[in-house]
């Protein structure tokens, strides 16, 4: 008898100790909201050189599972990896249908590729597919995974969160399809979007779609952008109301044809993915910033 209550104890021990991780983890986003509601936010070059940090050091299983890598714990042995890059596959190819376009993909271009995931979908439809990320080892690593699937070739950019811009002159020419998912969130700002998306504009082809998924704000207090402790934060580091992304794509020049929303999935909640058309240079060309 006297083993009995330690036996149970054991077994209950891994519930526990997930509820007080839960309980320490939700207070923890309280304090922050709290903290920058108050006014405490963090500048823009400070979360981005916090950004800049985690990205550019790879850590431990977390720091895998945030950047998609195939082997990190989050997907497990389920299919789940593989079903994250299809299930975007299977979006785009209805939104291209939608918004009428069907021309052949030359250059398909990923903003914050990661470990591949939708890499292995896309790329084997490309004539050639362009990976843009802030870590060089998980471009190795995207770089591996396509090269298990397909020939397509790939160009791999490295980049600084401080300096996005400077990605343009090496992606050396304009790509048919855009696509960024899972990123928008992690970004230092809301107005640091509006950087991605006039970059976005500036090397979509006239007639060229994209698809960028955001996390959605729904007007509560614990869903608007955090703007501070990126580490402790960095999927709710940025959100946006749908209708002011809507508008936002539309003042960096696109034409936003539609969006798709998904309240929860199997990775996180809030997101809005939109399909953002590059109209022929004249139409919709893009004011200048500022």
């Amino acid at each position: 008898m006297p083993s009995r209550p330690v036996t149970l104890a054991r077994t209950h021990l891994p519930k526990v100790v997930r509820r007080a991780r839960r309980a320490a983890s939700g207070a923890e986003k309280l304090l922050q909201r709290a903290l920058t509601t108050a006014g405490a936010r963090q500048s823009e070059a400070r979360i981005a050189a916090d950004a800049q940090d985690y990205w550019h050091r790879p850590a431990d299983a977390t720091w895998r599972g945030n950047s998609h890598w195939r082997d990190a714990p989050v997907f497990g042995d389920s299919d789940l990896w593989d079903r994250v890059g299809a299930g975007h596959l299977a979006m785009f190819d209805a939104g291209a249908r939608m918004c009428g376009f069907d021309r052949p993909w030359d250059r398909v271009l990923e903003w914050g590729c990661g470990g591949g995931a939708n890499a292995v979908h896309f790329a084997p439809r490309a004539g050639e597919f362009v990976g843009v990320d802030i870590s060089p080892e998980t471009l190795v690593e995207c770089e591996t995974q396509v090269g298990a699937v397909c020939d397509t070739p790939v160009r791999s950019i490295t980049i600084d969160v401080a300096d996005p811009e400077a990605a343009v002159p090496q992606i050396g020419g304009r790509c048919d399809v855009y696509l960024s998912f899972y990123v928008f969130e992690l970004i230092p700002t809301p107005e640091y979007g509006e950087r991605l998306l006039r970059i976005a504009h500036e090397v979509l082809a006239p007639g060229g779609l994209a698809l960028i998924q955001v996390k959605y704000s729904d007007g509560r207090w614990r869903t608007r952008s955090r703007r501070r402790a990126y580490r402790r934060g960095l999927a709710e580091m940025t959100t946006y109301p749908i209708d002011e992304f809507w508008r936002l794509a539309q003042r960096c020049g696109f034409a936003p044809q539609a969006v798709h929303l998904v309240p929860r999935n199997e990775l996180d909640e809030r997101y809005a993915y939109f399909f953002l058309l590059r109209e022929p240079d004249g139409e919709n060309s893009a004011p200048a910033a500022g």
